[in-house]
């Protein structure tokens, strides 16, 4: 099917979605061996330990939050979205730069309680905040994080390294970010770190796009297809298991390991963690395999209404 173009002929961004245009950006970008990322830039640098993470961020209003939502809150979830994305890899924040852009008729105290949020979820994981820049606008307030860390070279997880056969586990509950979740959640940077000791984690990522959205990801990153039970989804309170696929901003971990760990992992999961469900939502199958994998559509940035 043809995409509908723009009357100077070039497609339009809610056409294609924000897949293809990182990927057609992506291909823009110098190639090298030392430069590998999906959640996360990572770079390698010849003799270093470990590799150099780097991630940036950035919440809209309007779209990310409302315009009555409490600053602090909004400074919580702008901080946590980029330090998700260091647990979907395993990766260890340090240092964060924030990028401030509101209209000047916004007042003093609202910016005051925006960093009261940035710097309370900043030590909770021990990150510092080095710095910034701020700007006007006459548009939507947008604050914009970036983080730099590191992660050893031997615990550092991809979305490519799933093969066909492997469990499929999601941490916590899917569904509940339409009810205020997506303000006070808590990155599983702890959770990840703990899982690359113990485990052998084939490929990882994040769910913030969403069940629907995210899975397909993995899967392709993995050159594999899917299989789910549905009815097996964790749901969060008050949610539905459409909720639990396509609401998006549950930024719990989806990680795929060998069938011969899940039982150790059952186990030691339930002991190091009581509180935290973790749950075998499927498996990798071969491509040929899925024909139909009944997933309703997450969250697609340039795609929603």
């Amino acid at each position: 099917m043809k995409s509908r173009q723009s009357a100077s002929g070039r497609t339009r961004l809610g056409e294609v979605g924000e897949d293809v245009l990182l990927a057609s950006l992506l291909r823009e970008l110098p190639a090298s061996r030392k430069f590998i990322g999906d959640d996360c830039a990572v770079v390698d640098f010849r003799g270093a330990k470990n590799l150099l993470v780097l991630k940036t961020d950035c919440v809209v209003e309007g779209i990310h939050f409302r315009a009555s939502t409490d600053p602090a809150l909004v400074g919580w979830k702008a901080m946590m979205r980029p330090l998700s994305d260091f647990a979907a890899i395993s990766a260890v924040p340090q240092f964060a730069l924030i990028t401030l852009i509101v209209p000047s008729a916004r007042s003093t105290l609202w910016v005051k309680k925006l960093y009261r949020g940035l710097r309370r979820a900043a030590s909770r994981f021990d990150v510092t905040i080095v710095g910034g820049e701020t700007s006007a606008t006459r548009g939507p307030a947008v604050i914009s994080v970036s983080v730099s860390g590191f992660v050893e070279k031997n615990r550092w997880i991809s979305r490519a390294g799933g093969k066909t056969g492997d469990d499929l586990f999601v941490t916590g509950r899917l569904g509940g970010s339409l009810r205020g979740k997506h303000l006070r959640f808590v990155p599983r940077i702890d959770e990840s770190r703990w899982l690359t000791r113990n485990v052998r984690v084939r490929a990882m990522m994040d769910l913030s796009d969403g069940l629907g959205a995210d899975l397909p990801r993995l899967a392709k990153a993995s050159r594999v297809g899917f299989q789910i039970g549905r009815s097996k989804l964790p749901l969060a309170a008050g949610a539905e298991i459409d909720n639990a696929i396509s609401d998006g901003e549950d930024y719990e971990l989806l990680f795929a390991i060998s069938p011969p760990d899940r039982d150790r992992l059952k186990k030691a999961w339930r002991k190091k963690f009581p509180k935290l469900p973790l749950t075998r939502i499927g498996k990798f199958v071969s491509q040929s395999a899925i024909r139909d994998p009944q997933l309703k559509r997450g969250y697609v940035h340039f795609q929603q209404p």
